[in-house]
Formats: structure tokens, C-alpha cells, sequence
């Protein structure tokens, strides 16, 4: 088909919804390659995308449509003659923003190929109107011209023949041969032309539905003949998609090895934080039931202190009494004391007398 991948990366397809015209339907369950398609003999560009064997995306990229990017990682653009409207959503914004790159670049392509088509297509049509002009200068009748079936040139070589069967009486049969011939020539040369004419006008003034008309047989064309071809033609595709994928599957597998050992690690660091918490747990419980033998042994002594204070008192009680018993028992002792030494001194005086 002469049609060429030239751009491909990885996304998730969706559809908007053809009853709500609001919601988004996933056409694909995980994502899929999405690639650009250049067919040089139509001289096109095409998005595709396949699920398996199935084409979930089969756009023709025109100069009227609009890539819009509606987040930081999807975006959208109107197919009119798919009647839908397509959706991306892709891994990061880098991604995105590259498709949306090449869809304007594409686009841009797309209009300057339409607008040469039309410069040729101009370029067709005068040579066609010129040639025609000089055809109408042949003596063959005006409605020849215009003739668009093989039911016209049959009129046009009898009415050819009623002008030139006088001219056959009159001259010899060579000389009306050699004319019948020349008509014959001149009549061929004028049905190519008037062919050439008319495919250019119908092409020219073509209205809007037989362009779709056009278009739709062209989709049910190129749509069977792409499930034909189409895995050939994303073999290199697909592959460097799978080979990138694998090797995105590579760096995660990777990543998360390295998160699964970051996380042993972590692992290995809340064990051993466990394992303290629980010596820390059994020495608070060691303190905890040592401090409550030590609280019971203080509320003895607290016991005994309080009867030693009691015993103290009354000890004390005791000895005051006793120093009260002591000192009037001194009291009267130094009162027989000065007694006993009156009488001393009387007993001596006695004798002194005697």
C-alpha cells in the first residue's frame, strides 16, 4: 500500500460516548501503540492503532482538525468522518506533548498536500476546457460535445454521415473513405477530450456528499485491506514498541527491586525497633513491679516510722515525768539536806556548850 510508520509511542484509546457525548469509553484495556502513518501514493496521513488484530484507531488527518490537549496527560481530537471523538491518555506530559507536536506537523503537511492537489487539479482542468474549446471548432454538431454516455458519439457519426452522403454521390469512393476516416479519428479525439472534460468537472464540482460517498468506500476499502496488511506493516512497530516496553518493564522490575530492598531494610530496622520495644517494655515492667515492692516496703517503714514517733513520744512523756519526779525528789532532798545540817550545826553547837 506503499504506507509507513513514522512516529509511534504508547497510550491508553478511548472513545466518547456516543449516547451521552460526555463520558469516555476505554477502547483498550491497558495501553497500546498508537502510530503515525504516511501512505506516499495517496500522499495522507494517518493515525492507527491496533488491540490485538483489532484497529481501535483508524483516522485520516485533515487540515481542519484540532489536537486539544485537555490535562497535563490527555488529550482529544473530533474525527467527522469517523463521527467520534478520540481520546489519549499517556504515562507523562513529555509524551503528550510530543503527539501533539506531530499532529500539528502533520497537519500542516496535510494542507499543503490538499492545496497542491488543487493546484493540480486546476492545472488539469485548463488544459481539458482548452482542448475542448478547440475540439468545438470541428463541423460536428455542439451536443456531441457535452455528450457523458456512448449514446451521443453513435447521433453525432450519423449526423456525420447525412452531411457527408451527398458528398459521397459526388465524389469517388477513396476520396469518401479517406473523409470517413478522418471524421472516424476526429470523432475518437473528441470522446477522450470530452471524457478528460468531464471526469474534471465531476471532479471539480464534487458536492460534499459524494466526497463522503467517496470517502466512506475508500474507509471499507482501505479498512479491508488493512486487517490484510497491517500486522506486516507494524512488525518494525510493534517491535521497537515491545523491545521499549520491555525495557520500561526492565527499569520497573528494577525500581522495584531496589524499593523491595530499601524496604527489607526498613523491615529489618522496625524488627529491631521491636525487638528494643519489647526489651524496653519487660525493664519498664522489672521497674514497675520493683518500684511497687519498694512503695509496699516504704509504706512499712512508714508503719514502723509512725509507731518509733508514737514510742518516741511517749518515751519522751516518760522522761519528762521522770525529771519532773527527779527534780522534786531534789527539792526534797536539798530541804532534808538544810535540815540536816541545822541540826549539825545545833549538835555542834551542843557540845561546844557542854
Amino acid at each position: 500500500m506503499g504506507e509507513q510508520p513514522i512516529f509511534s509511542t504508547r497510550a491508553h484509546v478511548f472513545q466518547i460516548d456516543p449516547n451521552t457525548k460526555k463520558n469516555w469509553v476505554p477502547t483498550s484495556k491497558h495501553a497500546v501503540t498508537v502510530s503515525y502513518f504516511y501512505d506516499s501514493t495517496r500522499n495522507v496521513y494517518r493515525i492507527i492503532s491496533l488491540d490485538g488484530s483489532k484497529a481501535i484507531i483508524n483516522s485520516t488527518i485533515t487540515p481542519n482538525m484540532t489536537f486539544t490537549k485537555t490535562s497535563q496527560k490527555f488529550g482529544q481530537w473530533a474525527d467527522s468522518r469517523a463521527n467520534t471523538v478520540y481520546g489519549l491518555g499517556f504515562s507523562s506530559e513529555h509524551h503528550l506533548s510530543k503527539f501533539a507536536d506531530k499532529f500539528q506537523e502533520f497537519k500542516e503537511a496535510a494542507r499543503l498536500a490538499k492545496e497542491k492537489s488543487q493546484e493540480k487539479m486546476e492545472l488539469t482542468s485548463t488544459p481539458s476546457q482548452e482542448s475542448a474549446g478547440g475540439d468545438l471548432q470541428s463541423p460536428l454538431t455542439p451536443e456531441s460535445i457535452n455528450g457523458t454516455d456512448d449514446e451521443r458519439p453513435p447521433d453525432v457519426t450519423q449526423n456525420s454521415e447525412s452531411r457527408a452522403e451527398p458528398t459521397q454521390n459526388a465524389l469517388p469512393f477513396s476520396h469518401s473513405s479517406a473523409i470517413s476516416k478522418h471524421w472516424e479519428a476526429e470523432l475518437a479525439t473528441l470522446k477522450g477530450n470530452n471524457a478528460k472534460l468531464t471526469a474534471a468537472l465531476l471532479e471539480s464540482t464534487a458536492n460534499v456528499k459524494q466526497w463522503k460517498q467517496q470517502l466512506a468506500a475508500y474507509q471499507e476499502e482501505a479498512e479491508r485491506l488493512h486487517k490484510r496488511v497491517t500486522e506486516l506493516e507494524c512488525v518494525s512497530s510493534q517491535a521497537n514498541a515491545v523491545h521499549t516496553h520491555k525495557t520500561e518493564l526492565n527499569q520497573t522490575i528494577q525500581e522495584l527491586e531496589e524499593t523491595l530492598k530499601v524496604k527489607e531494610e526498613e523491615i529489618e530496622r522496625l524488627k529491631q525497633e521491636i525487638d528494643n520495644a519489647r526489651e524496653l517494655q519487660e525493664q519498664r515492667e522489672s521497674l514497675t513491679q520493683k518500684l511497687e515492692e519498694v512503695e509496699i516496703r516504704n509504706k512499712d517503714l512508714e508503719g514502723q516510722l509512725s509507731d518509733l514517733e508514737q514510742r518516741l513520744e511517749k518515751s519522751q512523756n516518760e522522761q519528762e515525768a521522770f525529771r519532773n519526779n527527779l527534780k522534786t525528789l531534789l527539792e526534797i532532798l536539798d530541804g532534808k539536806i538544810f535540815e540536816l545540817t541545822e541540826l549539825r550545826d545545833n549538835l555542834a553547837k551542843l557540845l561546844e556548850c557542854s
